[in-house]
């Protein structure tokens, strides 16, 4: 049985079409996928209304100086958290540099980090583990036992860096999202801060309308307006939005919010300049994507279009060719 299995997954004429098949049925789902996205704006929303209940219960708990804060927030599963403190994983892997890229990708409190700290340690196992049964059981690889090894190290290594490079996706994304939607946020926050509202009514109506378009901005919105709502220093709000976003275009706009608080100058005109350098950035990035475009297209052009193109061409001339010869 063993014997039928390993001859059947080293066979070219079986993993041949088991690949194309596996390439044709990811692209259809690449291409279907935006038709079944679901709305993530009601549970972003559910949590980040969970992250202002834990505000609100660590600033009362501070001001009425009790000893036991509450959580609001998803405990850790139990066996992870196990793992993590009998390793210390805490110390080994994690720093304040961990805990800012967790924030930056949406992921808050202490069950995300636990999460990540888990998986950079079992994930190289499980590599390591799959690589050695399909070297040594499943393929008829001829090589030394060491080589073999070597090669299931290697599998492990990567998978120690496969969480890292999963939560940098997750921040890219992110990030793009709100780059995209933070120039109109600012336009509609410059109409209600010159319509006489207030910073955080200004945070909340903002939040609530750009939810549409970016459901990772409305979150973040939501948690300055509670920030603003129950932090001692408002400036310490603003900062914290600078600090999950990560973006330079965010970070000038909370800097001259601290600004004109400090100094009572004018907001208006502070954020209308801001609105119109975010707009003018972003359609500088759409430019410099657009002219990208031709150089990315030569290779696949050069590969897969003219040799069909010449095939086309060139095809029914050597056809005749060949049948007069």
């Amino acid at each position: 049985m063993i014997a039928t299995i390993v001859s059947v997954l080293t066979n070219p004429q079986f993993l041949i079409p088991l690949f194309a098949a596996i390439s044709v049925f990811a692209t259809v789902v690449t291409l279907l996928s935006p038709y079944f996205e679901r709305d993530q704006l009601g549970a972003r929303m559910k949590a980040v209304s969970l992250e202002r209940e834990q505000i609100r219960a660590r600033e009362r708990a501070r001001l009425a100086e009790e000893s036991q804060r509450a959580s609001l927030r998803n405990e850790a599963k139990p066996f992870m958290r196990q793992i993590v403190e009998k390793f210390n994983l805490r110390a080994t892997l994690a720093d304040a540099g961990t805990k800012t890229k967790l924030s930056m990708a949406g992921f808050r409190g202490q069950a995300p980090l636990i999460a990540f700290l888990f998986a950079r340690v079992t994930v190289p196992i499980l590599f390591l583990a799959v690589a050695l049964f399909y070297l040594f059981a499943l393929t008829e690889w001829e090589q030394p036992g060491a080589v073999k090894v070597f090669v299931a190290v290697v599998f492990a290594y990567g998978g120690f860096y496969a969480p890292i490079l999963y939560l940098t996706n997750i921040i890219n994304k992110r990030q793009l999202s709100i780059q995209r939607a933070w120039p109109d946020a600012l336009d509609l926050m410059l109409i209600c801060v010159e319509s006489g509202m207030s910073s955080e009514a200004a945070f909340r109506k903002v939040s609530e309308e750009v939810g549409v378009e970016s459901v990772a901005l409305a979150e973040e919105l939501t948690l300055v307006t509670a920030e603003l709502s129950y932090l001692a220093e408002r400036r310490q709000a603003y900062e914290n939005l600078s600090a999950r976003t990560g973006l330079e275009s965010v970070k000038s706009v909370m800097t001259s919010l601290i600004q004109a608080e400090r100094y009572g100058t004018s907001l208006g005109t502070a954020l209308r300049v801001l609105s119109q350098e975010s707009r003018n950035r972003r359609m500088n990035l759409a430019e410099k994507k657009a002219a990208a475009l031709p150089p990315k297209l030569t290779v696949p052009m050069i590969v897969f279009f003219l040799p069909v193109l010449l095939a086309v061409i060139v095809g029914p001339a050597a056809i005749q060719l060949m049948e007069r010869l």
